[in-house]
């Protein structure tokens, strides 16, 4: 069994009316977690600002402009919620 590391929504975009794509990232921004889920799902199971995610389904960020990005976004919801707020 693969270890869990908590990781923090760091980006939502939404590409139609029925899909929208959720990325959680390590506090540092060195990893990712990328999820399209359909709206339908979102509204009966809302994204909460942490999850603890297996460390071998987490992808490496290779752009370091990226990795800044995603360690300033995590470290705003680190201040800003609890891991299971629902955002």
């Amino acid at each position: 069994m693969s270890e869990t590391v908590r990781c923090w929504l760091v980006e939502r975009d939404y590409y139609d009316e029925d899909l929208v794509t959720l990325v959680y990232a390590t506090p540092n921004g060195q990893r990712h977690l990328t999820q399209q889920l359909s709206t339908a799902l979102l509204m009966k199971s809302p994204p909460t600002a942490a999850k603890d995610v297996e460390s071998d389904r987490l992808e490496p960020v290779t752009d370091d402009g990226t990795r800044r990005r995603y360690a300033t976004e995590a470290e705003r919801m680190i201040d800003r919620h609890d891991p299971d707020d629902h955002v």
